[in-house]
């Protein structure tokens, strides 16, 4: 080993007891600089790592000599830091990575010290809580640095900090005048039993849900989402415990209450972006949907960035690429294409769940009701029916219902497609690009049919379409039935959105190439893969189902009739042969389809005749029941969901994260860093279980935090979307535990919770600080002084519909156009009406055009998920504020309706207007500045009426009066609603 330059390291020894004489920690001061500038190339993914040196592991580190405990001037690792030689120095030159003397420093009195490794702080276990105060813990923690609480915030401030952060909404004039700021309890407890709590906390997490109103890339086409958005409104309104929301979101269609809510919650899951675009890849984008779950689930819940694994083992965090793709199985168990509908836009991606009304409800009871009274007298009907019985010569008659024989005994060639000797006669042989049209085929789910034809296929056909009745194979919803060669077992199938609104059943044996078969197919009108049979020379054949949950048509999407050998964007039947194509109207009977091998097959002397009158309308009268219950069953909206596969689909872990470069096969299991807790890792229910046992060191503290973050604009740990390795450390840790370990043990109650929060002196004190502390903590993250930030995007518009009396109260249902959608990337007409006038959480949210007002105060587009927003202050805002037509509106109205009240008092007017906005009377300066715009305005107004008239028709409710007072009024609510206390809280 090369020997280094010792003169730093033994100046650094030298003053090993000179800084602090705190123990040093390991997990506080020495693994961030590790992380930050060694564990790239020594940590934790093997694939990367240099010179076979880990630092991560003690037992590693110790083990290659790069550490010596208790000789920092033996230690390989100090050595290189002081390197001289740019080849032997760490980091590399290149790395544009570089250690300051005092993090040189602090390794050396590390490693004097025993260079003792202890776990990162967010995997460690919660304690127990202590049931100290949140003002206790901080207030103990302020004292080390000879700092203390600041005095309670002005009324005023805590009444807007207070309303915003507990319903998003500024107080009223009626809530400014009877506040009580020394006892405030009463007043929060009104607030977190509103609507509008709920409302206001439905927001942040929508954000991390990525929720959206469509499915985002370029054809970014609407979807029906909105019951989920009022489903986490209700669980916050109803202050549903976490434990259970967090459960209903990842599982709720496996638990054993389940229901409607809880089905609707896992909606959770499928709000990631969904592709369509033309040469889109199913499988590849399928694979893409199943790891935004896993990238959701870890921001959202453990606080990681599980991303990083999906192509090799996490640099940083001790999370592998096993890891993930043990997670990714958990979400891979539902049917779901990889793109939604093309040419049936309308058709919900599955699994999809349907949403009734009451109505509705009772009407399919009563229908399905029918349905069985008329199932029950077509098999007693069948019972007593006496067959009759036919002559052999009889039998070419018996094809009943007969809407379709191609017998290609024409000779004549079908386009490409070439006429061949065949079974009886001609047959056609098929190019694979070519189809033969025909007119029949379009028949509804419940209607009875059957299609019958002699085949061959010339080869091992890993996919060929027979015929179908549909648009395309990659567009999901393209309705129809297809008979289709998979592996050359023979696959029958009907289908609304493949594959999980379909019934599908496969052959267990193979067709075999270079021979003939006889195959029939039928449906019973069912809707029910049993419905469905496969004949093979004649025979029932033995089949397996493969997806059997048809609720919806199969009708419409594409061409309405039956078309042979060829499909779009599919493979067809290539160098197949056909002969004697039929298709009848009816299912036919086994002795039927036997007798459709006539005369090839052996002639029986005598044949059931099954055409009984009574029969006949027994089976009417059963489709026409069937046909009722379907027409409504789908006419009732459905929305995405999770549900269970049929059959556990195998997870691999997926060389550098591509969908089709398999590699080593996994199971469904928990990151293997964090306890199990004895849970058996079976479905998503047990990784809820997981997820929210009482011992988990993530969950409670990731959430909780986040709970903090909306209250004081940052968390306690800074990065709330990684608690990991390379995450921020919380000033107050021992804060955030008590608070995720009360979390817990309160069952998970966020409203205890949150008036925890907002009840102490560190919520309620004032948030003005100076220059020197702003110099010292410029993020407050001691908490030595009140949470001030700007308003959200939602509340700024909010709080101009508030004020100025325009906002529509009403809680939940779909989501609306505002003014602003006309002016996205993507324009969408408004709203007319109340709709214009709701809340912001209802504005629809179009992925690749949202709302530009929202995104000029820093909404997120919900592409991804987001654990938090960024805040700027741009010009922009201000021209959002002067010159959006919501906001030019709203000014209007809320000078109108002052004025009304103080006709003949400007001043009067003014102090209302500022009162409502920033919940305080201006002071004589203001009022007379303000004053000051008032007289120019009125007098430029009263010069100019026709402006007047015009600025004051914007908007769709328009105001009776256009005077130049009111204009001018209206300029001054514009002005206030400018000033920076009404858009901050503070």
């Amino acid at each position: 080993m090369p020997k280094y330059a010792r003169i730093p390291i033994l100046v650094s020894l030298l003053f090993l007891n000179v800084f602090g004489e705190k123990a040093i920690s390991f997990d506080r001061d020495i693994q961030p600089i590790l992380s930050e500038n060694c564990y790239f190339c020594h940590g934790t993914d093997p694939k990367h790592r240099e010179g076979d040196l880990r630092l991560d592991l003690r037992e590693d580190a110790l083990d290659s000599g790069a550490i010596i405990p208790g000789k920092p001037e033996k230690s390989e690792l100090i050595e290189r830091i002081h390197a001289k030689d740019p080849d032997d120095l760490m980091p590399p030159p290149d790395s544009n990575r570089k250690l300051t003397s005092e993090q040189k420093d602090l390794l050396a009195r590390w490693i004097k010290e025993g260079a003792e490794y202890t776990e990162h702080w967010a995997f460690t276990r919660l304690p127990k809580p202590t049931g100290k105060s949140i003002d206790t813990i901080v207030s103990s923690h302020l004292a080390e640095q000879g700092v203390k609480l600041k005095a309670k915030a002005e009324p005023h401030q805590l009444l807007r900090r207070l309303t915003f952060d507990l319903s998003g909404l500024p107080p009223t004039l009626e809530q400014i005048t009877n506040f009580n700021p020394k006892n405030p309890e009463l007043f929060i407890d009104q607030l977190l039993a509103s609507p509008s709590y709920g409302e206001h906390m439905a927001t942040p997490w929508l954000d991390v849900s990525r929720y959206a109103d469509s499915y985002g890339f370029q054809q970014d086409k609407s979807r029906r989402v909105w019951p989920f958005r009022d489903y986490v409104i209700n669980s916050f309104n109803s202050n549903k415990p976490f434990d259970r929301f967090i459960h209903e979101q990842i599982a709720g269609d496996l638990l054993p209450d389940a229901s409607r809510e809880s089905r609707i919650a896992t909606t959770f899951s499928r709000l990631h972006q969904q592709k369509v675009e033309g040469g889109s890849v199913p499988e590849e984008f399928r694979v893409e949907y199943v790891a935004d779950r896993v990238h959701t689930f870890g921001t959202t819940f453990l606080g990681l960035t599980l991303e990083c694994s999906r192509c090799h083992d996490h640099k940083y965090d001790p999370t592998t690429a096993k890891d993930y793709y043990s997670l990714f199985a958990f979400f891979d168990d539902i049917d779901e294409s990889g793109l939604y509908s093309y040419f049936n836009s309308e058709a919900t991606p599955t699994p999809a769940m349907p949403l009734p009304n009451e109505a509705q409800e009772q009407q399919l009871a009563e229908l399905k009701s029918g349905i069985a009274s008329a199932s029950a007298k077509l098999e007693k009907t069948r019972k007593e029916f006496t067959p009759t019985q036919v002559d052999s010569k009889d039998l070419p008659k018996l094809k009943p219902d007969e809407l379709l024989h191609l017998s290609f005994d024409d000779g004549k060639d079908k386009g490409a497609n070439k006429a061949v000797s065949g079974k009886i006669g001609k047959a056609i042989k098929l190019t694979g690009d070519d189809a033969i049209g025909t007119k029949v085929g379009d028949f509804h789910r419940e209607q009875p049919f059957t299609v019958s034809l002699w085949l061959q296929t010339p080869d091992l056909k890993d996919r060929a379409v027979i015929f179908s009745r549909s648009k395309a194979w990659h567009d999901a919803a393209s309705r129809g039935y297809e008979l289709l060669l998979v592996d050359n077992h023979l696959q029958w199938s009907l289908i609304h959105f493949w594959p999980g609104n379909a019934i599908s059943i496969k052959t267990k044996d193979p067709v075999k190439p270079g021979e003939w078969v006889h195959v029939a197919v039928t449906n019973d009108g069912s809707s029910s893969a049993r419905g469905l049979q496969i004949y093979i020379n004649g025979k029932p054949t033995s089949t397996e189902i493969r997806y059997d949950h048809l609720t919806r048509a199969i009708k419409g999407g594409g061409n309405p009739h039956i078309r042979l050998g060829e499909r779009m964007r599919d493979r067809g039947f290539k160098e197949g042969l056909i002969d004697e194509f039929r298709v009848f109207g009816s299912k036919l009977s086994d002795q039927e389809i036997s007798n459709l091998l006539f005369p090839i097959h052996r002639k029986p002397s005598k044949s059931e005749l099954a055409r009984d009158p009574s029969y006949k309308t027994a089976l009417e009268e059963l489709q026409t029941a069937r046909s009722a219950y379907n027409r409504l069953e789908e006419s009732i909206p459905e929305i995405m969901v999770m549900k269970e596969s049929r059959k556990p689909k195998q997870a691999y872990i997926l060389n550098r994260g591509s969908y089709e470069n398999r590699g080593k096969e996994v199971e469904a299991a928990f990151p293997r860093f964090l306890p199990s807790f004895g849970i058996k890792p079976t479905n998503r229910h047990a990784l809820a279980k997981w997820l929210t046992h009482p011992e988990h060191p993530l969950t409670s503290r990731v959430i909780v935090n986040r709970f903090w973050q909306s209250l004081f604009g940052r968390g306690l740990v800074n990065t709330s979307e990684d608690f990991g390795i390379q995450g921020d450390r919380p000033e107050h840790q021992e804060l955030l535990n008590e608070l995720a370990a009360r979390f817990i043990s309160s069952g998970w109650d966020t409203k205890a919770l949150i008036k925890d929060i907002v009840m102490s002196q560190v919520y309620q004190q004032d948030s003005f600080s100076s220059s020197l502390e702003l110099e010292k903590d410029p993020e407050n993250r001691l908490l030595a002084r009140g949470p001030r930030h700007r308003l959200s995007a939602e509340q700024i518009r909010d709080q101009a519909l508030t004020a100025s009396g325009l906002l529509v109260p009403k809680v939940g249902g779909p989501s609306v156009h505002p003014y602003d959608l006309a002016e996205s990337f993507k324009p969408s007409k408004p709203t007319m009406g109340e709709g214009l006038y709701r809340r912001s959480l209802y504005t629809y949210w179009k992925r690749t055009g949202p709302s530009p007002a929202m995104m000029a105060f820093d909404a997120v587009k919900r592409d991804v998920c987001s654990a938090k927003r960024e805040t700027t202050s741009t010009p922009l805002q201000a021209l959002v504020l002067l010159n959006g037509i919501q906001f030019v509106e709203t000014s209007h109205h809320l000078a109108d309706k002052t004025l009304k009240k103080h006709p003949t008092e400007t001043k009067a007017a003014i102090r209302e207007m500022y009162l409502r906005l920033a919940s305080r009377k201006p002071d004589e300066k203001e009022i007379e500045i303000l004053l000051e715009i008032f007289e120019e305005q009125r007098s430029h107004f009263k010069t100019h009426p026709e402006e007047a008239e015009r600025f004051l028709s914007q908007g769709y409710t328009k105001t009776k009066s256009t005077t130049p007072e009111l204009a001018a009024l209206s300029t001054v609510a514009q002005a206030i609603l400018n000033l920076y206390e009404v858009n901050t809280k503070q």
